[in-house]
């Protein structure tokens, strides 16, 4: 059988296959918004897609949740969430400027035992690896987390990851915690930013000058004027 897919079919599917899991309502939200009736025309699509054996889907949740045609998760696995909490994150930083450079369960050392955030992007202009914290975990083993970090910094092999930019010194990226609990974990060598979402990174980060205009006119804050440094 052969069938032509739309620019918008390929784009779905990549976007499926980047984040692992991605639910209907955010499907919606960043590929149908501008329609009239995106509720219908995203499940229209998403039949036709499935039927076509390009995508497939799990009904355990609602609204439908669609993964990877070779998903190696469990449709009723746990694992399914902890994607969902990636892609929220996403959706929460694409709000302000679109993440570039998006890898989902990043591995840069390549080898088992080394740093795995959750996410990598390059958002607002500054390199980012995210790790979200769905669970409590103890201190001790959060500062064992920080410490591969630290590891991976000072072997100095992330001065060649593909992304870094050929014509400016190397940056390593900070660390966001996003987690509803602090954590006493420090370094001496790297940035570690503890936040509950990325809305409060943008709330935190927001400029002075921003501020006080916000206060005055009492509007809402456009992400022009935000900007996250990383010295």
């Amino acid at each position: 059988m052969s069938f032509r897919l739309s620019h918008r079919d390929k784009d779905i599917i990549a976007f499926i296959n980047q984040f692992r899991a991605v639910d209907r309502d955010s499907l919606v939200e960043l590929f149908f918004s501008e329609l009239k009736s995106p509720v219908n025309a995203c499940n229209s699509v998403m039949v036709r897609l499935y039927r076509l054996g390009l995508i497939e889907r799990t009904q355990q949740y609602s609204p439908t949740v669609y993964l990877p045609v070779d998903a190696k998760i469990k449709k009723n696995s746990q694992k399914i969430l902890h994607f969902l909490s990636i892609l929220d994150v996403y959706k929460q930083m694409s709000t302000y400027s679109t993440p570039k450079q998006v890898i989902v369960e990043d591995k840069p050392t390549g080898r088992k035992g080394g740093i795995e955030p959750d996410l990598f992007c390059i958002f607002k202009g500054s390199p980012f690896w995210i790790e979200i914290q769905r669970n409590q975990y103890t201190e001790q083993k959060m500062q064992a987390k920080i410490n591969l970090y630290e590891e991976f910094f000072f072997s100095d092999e992330w001065q060649a990851l593909h992304w870094q930019l050929k014509d400016r010194s190397p940056i390593f990226p900070s660390i966001i915690l996003i987690t509803p609990v602090r954590y006493a974990v420090s370094s001496d060598h790297i940035r570690i930013i503890q936040v509950a979402s990325i809305h409060e990174l943008m709330e935190k980060y927001k400029s002075p000058a921003k501020s006080q205009k916000e206060a005055r006119s009492r509007t809402n804050v456009s992400s022009g004027g935000v900007r996250i440094k990383l010295t």
